[in-house]
């Protein structure tokens, strides 16, 4: 651990809680055990997790006061070691409050917008197929009219007239009739958009709610971290971003890495080989460029060596000054399998806002944690296209043994450390 972290920690339990800033979370837990809401330690960088449960506790020693109870023993360490068996529990859904999920609170009110201008776009396109089909009956309707030649050529001008006005309805309806690239998507959301402005804005109003609060806190706080501001500055770490790209598609091996999907990629950039090398070589200069001027070794990183990230950049990504250029295609490859993927079943616009969302996550977070990948991997997976029954047994066996092997290094190789006293564990 830092220095500067070493000279903050306490003797406060013989047996310290086996989680990630201990030395100062149990404090302030127990200030928060004892009703003392107004201290704070400023090594702490988000709540608590304890803090529900402790604050409840609060109301508990007053009563515990009035029957002459000792406080001291109520806000023990066996007692909070107790209580945080139950709050763990509370953990598995705390990476959903975290102060950068705001982008992810944006992206789903992105795409919110999206299928809205969707179904709306949905609804125009039976307009027009019932403007065709009227179209085409009246069409059917004049073969079997036993009219005059003279008075067939002047209906055919009266229906050619209205056959130009139908056709400009038709694509007043719908601005993407004759096409569906990147810029007649954001044309026509924006269009549906600015035209349902109104509902629109009542629909994401939770959205504004939690946003406008959101920019509140910061300007308050001055930073969007409760504490150690100064070991969680905003950085460039643009190798973050390759970093996902890898872990994401590993963690979905059998969708991205088969020969189907290889082939399905070198179809894609061989279908336009102009457009595919320029899309190589941007793809090709910019990871290098993130790798060569932007990759960071935080502090805490290189320190704490009870998290796997340690030993995957010790041993993987720093191995030998040049393996972290090696590993340059598997970014590149990682992150076109993903995009490719995701655009099967998703809009263009819908995939490049979930490529900008992940970019604003982790390019700013210098430190290397797996908890910043946890939401953009869920929504990856969610809309990935995966139809065959043996990717799922795949995936499911890949996460049982990834989870076996999480647990077996926790609970059965314990470690210490010369430095300070007590037990530390593997994880993630």
């Amino acid at each position: 651990m830092p220095d500067s972290r070493s000279s903050y920690r306490q003797s406060f339990c013989s047996r310290p809680l086996h989680v990630k800033d201990e030395i100062f979370h149990v404090p302030q837990a127990q200030h928060y055990c004892r009703g003392n809401f107004t201290s704070w330690d400023p090594m702490i960088t988000t709540p608590p997790g304890l803090i529900v449960l402790h604050a409840s506790s609060a109301i508990v020693f007053r009563l515990m006061l009035y029957f002459n109870s000792t406080t001291n023993q109520w806000c023990s360490c066996s007692i909070l070691k107790k209580k945080y068996i139950c709050s763990s529990l509370l953990g598995a859904v705390s990476v959903l409050v975290r102060q950068t999920n705001i982008i992810w609170l944006l992206f789903v009110a992105c795409t919110g917008v999206i299928e809205f201008a969707q179904s709306h776009l949905k609804d125009r396109e039976e307009e027009i197929d019932k403007v065709k089909t009227a179209m085409q009956n009246d069409d059917f309707s004049d073969v079997h009219k036993g009219v005059s030649v003279i008075s067939k050529l002047r209906k055919r001008r009266v229906n050619n007239g209205m056959r130009n006005q139908k056709n400009l309805a038709v694509e007043t309806l719908n601005p993407m009739v004759h096409s569906s690239g990147l810029l007649d998507e954001i044309y026509s959301i924006v269009l549906v958009s600015w035209n349902h402005l109104l509902e629109i804005s009542v629909l994401l109003s939770p959205f504004l709610m939690v946003f406008a609060a959101f920019i509140a806190f910061v300007c308050w706080n001055g930073s969007i971290v409760l504490g150690a501001k100064d070991a969680h500055t905003v950085s460039p770490h643009f190798s973050q971003f390759l970093y996902y790209g890898v872990v994401s598609s590993l963690f979905t091996f059998p969708v991205h890495f088969s020969f189907g999907q290889a082939s399905t990629l070198s179809h894609q950039l061989l279908k336009n080989r102009l457009l595919g090398f320029f899309q190589g070589f941007m793809a090709l200069a910019l990871a290098f460029l993130s790798v060569k001027f932007f990759s960071i070794a935080h502090p805490y990183l290189l320190a704490d060596n009870r998290h796997y990230p340690f030993y995957l950049w010790r041993k993987v990504i720093n191995r030998h000054w040049s393996t972290k250029y090696l590993m340059i295609p598997f970014y590149i490859y990682s992150w076109f399998s993903i995009v490719c993927n995701l655009a099967k079943n998703q809009k263009k616009l819908w995939v490049l806002v979930y490529v900008l969302a992940c970019a604003a996550t982790l390019i700013p977070t210098p430190l290397i944690e797996f908890r910043y990948y946890t939401i953009p991997f869920f929504f990856m997976v969610l809309h990935s296209d995966i139809i065959d029954n043996m990717s799922w047994l795949l995936l499911g066996f890949l996460y049982l043994c990834i989870n076996f092997f999480t647990m077996y290094m926790f609970l059965f190789r314990p470690f210490s450390w010369a430095h300070e006293a007590g037990t530390q564990r593997f994880i993630w």
